[in-house]
């Protein structure tokens, strides 16, 4: 699986993310700091990356524009870089399993 993770959520989830052998940047990583959500929307469109978000935005731009790339939508409130950690390793085959299953919006709570 290949993640594309948006700004609201630490670059570290990334490298967390890698660690477990997936495929994962984040955008400031990529050098899409304070880029809109058409840049990072046609970023992961192109690279076959689904964007992992906190942020409903995507989720409408979807709706609007439903050939998109799958959105991981994370409805978790704040939280410590570990407990978000241990929170989307015990999530991750659901969110995958979807993602496999054809689903284009997974919304995580």
């Amino acid at each position: 699986m290949r993640y594309l993770v948006d700004a609201q959520l630490p670059p570290a989830l990334a490298r967390f993310l890698s660690g477990l052998e997936r495929q994962a940047e984040h955008v400031v990583d990529i050098g899409l700091a304070g880029a809109n959500d058409s840049t990072i929307w046609s970023q992961a469109v192109s690279t076959g990356a689904a964007i992992i978000t906190k942020d409903d935005d995507f989720v409408k731009r979807h709706y609007l524009i439903a050939d998109g790339p799958p959105i991981v939508w994370i409805r978790v409130g704040n939280t410590s870089n570990a407990v978000l950690f241990v929170w989307f390793e015990k999530m991750l085959p659901s969110i995958e399993s979807a993602l496999l299953s054809g689903e284009k919006v997974i919304e995580v709570v």
